[in-house]
């Protein structure tokens, strides 16, 4: 919103539909939604966790498995409350829908879908991607507008959601590696489960293949516009730590082997969101 989409708009002298109260509740929202998926997914992952991270454990540890579901209940009520509460108040549309749906396919994940080959990754992965999306979508209203292109939005819109959804993609396959065991015994059909851990490393390395090399075609792209802090950047902070995964990968071997890269992808989801700030430098030319 404010590296990309507000620095944009200002050029053609529009205001976006969102002020900063309203793009305050946008986040609120998404971040009860989210809250709830974890509290569901704990919910129901409470054997599972158990064994797999028996030190983390919060239902019934911290609050009860009945005091669980009501959380569950109220923090995807409240979010998608906010998100009819923005269609109702500004040229936002659809956004209480999408919360609820959102909401929806986060209980279905947790009921049914991470216990199935691939669908509960692809899921996750494509929530990921569209928490990116929904703060373009909330601007659509200017996709019609005579006097605004939006092609460099859409252009910087889909670059970032793709990068969210592959290394999302990468990061949910690592953690089904790392928690194979319990995932095991209670009957999951996850992708280390039904191909085995090899074949899974292989699986991760070719996105993260295809990630890396979208990288460095994206850097010969903006050289062309001499910005030599993002490609330094993208190099020291994306690139470098991506590889660095990419050679442990295969000589991960145990849950807290699998744990460190896990991490070490969520490093590489943060500091790649965050280089959306040169955008604020350079708008001009994005």
């Amino acid at each position: 919103m404010y590296c990309v989409i507000k620095p944009l708009i200002a050029q053609v002298s529009i205001k976006t539909s969102l002020n900063h109260l309203h793009f305050f509740l946008l986040i609120l929202s998404s971040v009860l939604i989210a809250a709830a998926g974890y509290v569901i997914n704990d919910y129901f992952d409470l054997n599972i966790d158990r064994i797999n991270k028996p030190h983390k454990l919060i239902v019934q540890k911290v609050i009860s498995r009945r005091y669980a579901i009501a959380w569950h209940f109220f923090l995807s009520i409240a979010g998608i409350a906010i998100g009819f509460y923005l269609d109702f108040t500004t040229h936002v549309t659809l956004l209480g829908f999408s919360n609820l749906i959102c909401a929806c396919f986060l209980f279905l994940y947790s009921v049914s879908l991470k216990k199935k080959l691939l669908a509960g990754n692809i899921l996750i992965s494509l929530l990921t991607a569209w928490t990116v999306l929904v703060v373009t979508w909330c601007e659509a209203r200017f996709f019609f507008s005579a006097h605004f292109s939006v092609s460099r939005i859409l252009r910087i819109t889909i670059l970032y959601a793709g990068f969210a959804f592959i290394t999302s993609l990468i990061r949910e396959a690592i953690k089904d590696m790392e928690d194979v065991e319990g995932d095991r015994k209670f009957g999951c059909k996850t992708m280390p489960i039904v191909w085995g851990i090899n074949a899974s490393k292989i699986y991760t390395a070719v996105w993260m293949t295809i990630l890396s090399i979208a990288l460095l075609v994206l850097q010969v792209y903006v050289l062309q516009f001499r910005w030599w802090f993002v490609t330094l950047y993208c190099l020291i902070f994306i690139f470098i730590p991506l590889v660095r995964v990419f050679l442990k990968l295969f000589k991960a071997q145990t849950p807290k082997d699998f744990h460190s890269l896990s991490s070490m992808i969520k490093l590489i989801m943060l500091t790649g969101i965050l280089s959306m700030i040169f955008f604020r430098f350079y708008s001009g030319h994005a």
